[in-house]
Formats: structure tokens, C-alpha cells, sequence
């Protein structure tokens, strides 16, 4: 039996090196919550074993007891491995920081190193931003100001899902029953999910290149959950590229990016999204990729792969917002997300990227970068065009005299220069040229042979 040292496991060769062991533990508890100390094993793997006696467990649990703050209560036992006596401590805790001799450590590689104050100041404060949670703290507003056909709605569907079982029709005693209110008084849950004047916002944009440097188009959503997210979801909708096949008289409209693995990050950025802070989620679609953003930092010594590879379990940061989303099957099963979006991504051969950020979290999916439009004359067709070029096709097809400017007006929700970007991809593509002048020219759609 081969045992080596990691960030959660610490070997010592004998209990004369007891003060070094009650460290590591503490360091390993603020760092993972849980841990392994041998004693009688040296740091290469080395067994050489050790004296056990009923005393010598007794003293590491009375020195573990008086000297780590706050307490824990681990598993001290005496085991043989290759004939030799060895100890072993288990302990687990997660009321972080925690102290020996009065200062606090934290695990990096297979070290001990003391936090400094900056580092002890942000995990109290993200211990205290854990212990209370904001969607459970009371709103400033009332059960008056939530949206009635909204909260209806909500009702239908989560019944409808078979996850909401109700016979009352008034909606306070649904809320109260649901925990997002109490007498006249709401939830902060119950407003970012009900109510449409909140400080709730989304920053969608698409950039010219692969930087944030030039933006063609930019919005700024707001509103209840339910709204923002349909209205991220049809802007995502409209901005991605969508392959057309045609077979015999069936079409089929595929898009770059799974739609539900889209969808999947946008309400996951809702379910996790740190409301104290005062920036907003953010959606910036780039050539080569899209981005969602949002400003909730990630479980401390956690990271993305240990919830898709690995059993962890979900940290939920707004419990009341995620409960709410899972009785409506917009969240299949709590603390499942990553691993969808993942998976999703996989079946469709599209590469997508988990990244803990010091501000947030954000998801990247990478967009195909060579996209190719044919038209053929047999059975399949495949086109490649996004849902604003196609409707600058038709719109075209109607009036070949029409200015960039009408473009904008007649598509919708989208700039003049958004309309340049699409009409130079366009003629990029060999679907489009212009004839004549600029003032009093025509477009001219071109059929590829």
C-alpha cells in the first residue's frame, strides 16, 4: 500500500512532529474541509512505523482539542501496513477560518503556509456570505408590486411539471408557503423573480473581432427572471450562425452552439450570481466565441471539474431562486449544470471552457471560425447564415434599393453598423455585391453555381 502526500493528505514520521501535524490540519481544513494525517510514514511514502499506545492516542486528540480553534472532532485510530504500526487522523470541518496557536494556514501543493490578513479577511467574508443567504433577506418591496400574470404563470408551469402542488389561488399564501414572503413583506427571491423594477440587468453585446475593442450591437436587459431570461435567449437566438438542411421537403435549422447548453449557462449565471455585488451578468458574443459572465465568485478551494468529473455537491448561492427554477424544469436537478452544459457541448463536438475569475465565473463556448455556404441542387442543402442575415436577404429580396439605414429600421433591434457587419459577411460569402453607387445603387443577391 503505496500512501503519498497532497494537498489533503499529510505524512509525519512519528507524533514528535505533532505540532507540524495539527498545522497541516488546519491549513487542509481552510483549504479542502477535509483530511488525512499518518503518522509513522515518511514524506516520500516511506513506512517506518510507530509507538501506539492507548496514551499516545489519547495526547494527539487532547492536543488537537486545546489547540485548534474552532473545534473538531476527527477519527484517531492505530492501523498496521506492512507489519508496521501506524496512526491515522481523519477530520473534516467546514467552519472556516480555523486557527492553531492562534494563526490560520492554508494548503498549497503539499505545503503549510500562513494566510495573511488580506487572504483571512476573504474567506470570513465569504464564510458570512454562505452562513446568511440574499435571496432569503426581506425586499423593500411588497407582494403588491410582483407581476400577477407572471406569478401566474410561474404557478401553471410548476404544476404542470408535477413539482408544485397547490389549492390555494391567493398568491401571498403561495408565496408564504413557498418561503418568499412573509405577511406583507417579500424576498429578495421573490422580487428578482416576480417583479419588474429591480436592479437586475443583463449586458449583451457583439463585438467586431476577438477583443473588446469595437462593438457592432449592444443592449442592456432588465427585469424579472423569467423575462431576462427569454430576452437573452432570443437575443443568443438571433445572433448565432444557424446551418439550414434541407432534405427532400423538410428543413431542419441546426444552431453553432447548442441552444440548451446556452441556456443551461444563462440560468446557471442567474442561480449563482453574488447580488450584494454591484456589477451585473454579462453576455459578449466575439468571432471565435461567446461569453457568459456573471459576478459570483466560485466555492473557495473548488473547482469547475470537480462538479463534471467528480461527486461534489452543489454550493447553491441563491437556494430560493434555484428551487423556484427547478419546479418550473427550467434546472432539471439541482447542482447539475456544469455537467450538462458539458455533456451538451460533447455530443455536438463543441468546445467549451469553465473559467474561475477573481471578479466571477464565466463559461466560453467556442464558435466555429470557418463557416462555408453552399447551395446545391440535390437532395441535402446546407447553409450556414445567422438569423439577421437571412432576414437581410428577404428584406433585400423585397426592395434591392434599401439603405443600411432602413435595414436597421425595418429588422429591428439592432444598429446601422450591426447591419454593415452582416451585409460585408454577406458579400464575404459570395451571396451579395452591390451595384452601383453607394446613394443610388442596388443589392444584388448572387446564386452560387
Amino acid at each position: 500500500m503505496k500512501i503519498s502526500e497532497s494537498e489533503n493528505i499529510e505524512l509525519k514520521k512519528s507524533t514528535s512532529e505533532l505540532k507540524e501535524a495539527l498545522i497541516s490540519i488546519v491549513s487542509i481544513l481552510n483549504k479542502h474541509g477535509e483530511g488525512e494525517i499518518f503518522f509513522g510514514i515518511k514524506n516520500d511514502g516511506t513506512i517506518i512505523g510507530q509507538d501506539v499506545s492507548e496514551k499516545t492516542l489519547r495526547d494527539i486528540a487532547k492536543s488537537i482539542s486545546d489547540v485548534i480553534v474552532p473545534a473538531i472532532f476527527p477519527k484517531i485510530d492505530a492501523l498496521q501496513i506492512e507489519n508496521k504500526n501506524i496512526i491515522r487522523i481523519q477530520f473534516s470541518g467546514f467552519q472556516k477560518p480555523y486557527f492553531a496557536f492562534g494563526r490560520a494556514y492554508i494548503r498549497v501543493a503539499d505545503s503549510d503556509c500562513q494566510l495573511s490578513p488580506a487572504e483571512l479577511e476573504k474567506i470570513i467574508l465569504d464564510k458570512n456570505r454562505f452562513n446568511y443567504k440574499w435571496d432569503a433577506l426581506p425586499s423593500n418591496k411588497k407582494i403588491s408590486d410582483i407581476d400577477q400574470a407572471e406569478f401566474e404563470n410561474f404557478v401553471k408551469r410548476a404544476e404542470t411539471s408535477g413539482r408544485l402542488f397547490v389549492n390555494e389561488k391567493e398568491i401571498s399564501v403561495i408565496l408564504q408557503k413557498l418561503k418568499l414572503a412573509n405577511d406583507k413583506v417579500i424576498t429578495n427571491a421573490a422580487e428578482i423573480l416576480f417583479c419588474n423594477d429591480t436592479s437586475f440587468e443583463i449586458q449583451a453585446a457583439v463585438f467586431a473581432g476577438n477583443e473588446k475593442l469595437n462593438f457592432i450591437d449592444i443592449h442592456k436587459f432588465s427585469g424579472n427572471l423569467f423575462t431576462l431570461l427569454e430576452k437573452t435567449e432570443d437575443y443568443l437566438k438571433e445572433k448565432l450562425n444557424w446551418k439550414v438542411e434541407i432534405t427532400g421537403f423538410q428543413r431542419t435549422e441546426i444552431p453553432e452552439i447548442p441552444l440548451t447548453a446556452l441556456r443551461e449557462a444563462i440560468i446557471n449565471s442567474f442561480c449563482h450570481r453574488d447580488f450584494t455585488n454591484p456589477k451585473g451578468n454579462e453576455i459578449a458574443i466575439f468571432k471565435n466565441r461567446i461569453e457568459i459572465y456573471n459576478p459570483g465568485s466560485f466555492p473557495e478551494g473548488l473547482t469547475p471539474e470537480d462538479f463534471i468529473n467528480g461527486n461534489e455537491r452543489s454550493y447553491l448561492r441563491n437556494p430560493l431562486i434555484a428551487e423556484i427554477l427547478y419546479k418550473t424544469k427550467d434546472i432539471e436537478k439541482l447542482g447539475s449544470g456544469l455537467k450538462r452544459i458539458e455533456n451538451e457541448c460533447r455530443k455536438s463536438n463543441k468546445k467549451v471552457e469553465f473559467q474561475v475569475l477573481k471578479s466571477g465565473f464565466l463559461v466560453i463556448f467556442w464558435r466555429t471560425t470557418q463557416e462555408t455556404t453552399q447551395e446545391t441542387t440535390q437532395e441535402t442543402t446546407q447553409e450556414k447564415l445567422s438569423e439577421i442575415e437571412l432576414m437581410i436577404i428577404n428584406t433585400i429580396k423585397k426592395n434591392p434599393k434599401i439603405t443600411r439605414k432602413k435595414l436597421a429600421q425595418e429588422i429591428g433591434n439592432i444598429t446601422e453598423n450591426g447591419i454593415k457587419y452582416h451585409l460585408e459577411n454577406l458579400k464575404a460569402k459570395g451571396l451579395l455585391k452591390r451595384k452601383g453607387s453607394t446613394k443610388n445603387g442596388v443589392w444584388e443577391l448572387v446564386k452560387k453555381e
